[in-house]
């Protein structure tokens, strides 16, 4: 068995997990609802008691794939709706600036235009401007998939450069810095 995949997922109080006969798990807590559509048929969801199992009838490498990317998937809605996720960006550069006004995000990245970005309303957003502390963004979500693509996004408008690290990052990453030419020599 998967080593993933074979493990139970606990389900925390407050949350409510159904699983319906075609497949579609649904997942309500105190921070929202998520659904995920389990399209392989091989893959079975069940809930036996305060624990979800995810099951599969063969041994096939799709099937021993599919069977942890799930567990995965519905442990990740769990926690979601009960915890929630937090994704902090940090802008690092001369002039950089953050600002929103509620799901409006104004970026100020180094380029002749601000650039604006328009998030999901499923997303908190609040942004900080202290001085000497670089400009952030904490954003907020129940849904892990979705906060993930938006800061990706958000990074991409002005990704890091490693040789003065310039850019949108995310907290606490480490970039690989390289050598001007002048360490050449």
């Amino acid at each position: 068995m998967s080593r993933i995949g074979k493990l139970p997922i606990a389900i925390p109080a407050g949350v409510e997990v159904k699983v319906s006969d075609k497949g579609l798990v649904t997942v309500k807590g105190k921070k929202g609802e998520l659904q995920q559509q389990i399209v392989d048929p091989a893959i079975k969801a069940t809930v036996e008691g305060s624990e979800i199992n995810i099951t599969r009838e063969t041994d096939q490498k799709r099937h021993r794939a599919l069977h942890g990317l799930y567990r995965s998937l519905v442990s990740n809605m769990v926690t979601g709706v009960s915890e929630g996720y937090t994704i902090t960006l940090e802008l690092y550069g001369v002039g950089y600036r953050v600002e929103n006004k509620g799901q409006l995000l104004m970026l100020t990245l180094g380029y002749s235009h601000p650039v604006y970005f328009v998030l999901p309303k499923e997303i908190q957003v609040t942004t900080k401007m202290d001085k000497g502390a670089q400009p952030t963004i904490i954003m907020q979500c129940h849904d892990k998939q979705l906060i993930g693509q938006v800061a990706a996004k958000i990074r991409e408008f002005r990704s890091p450069e490693p040789y003065k690290g310039k850019g949108v990052r995310f907290l606490g990453e480490v970039l690989r810095r390289k050598a001007g030419k002048t360490a050449k020599k």
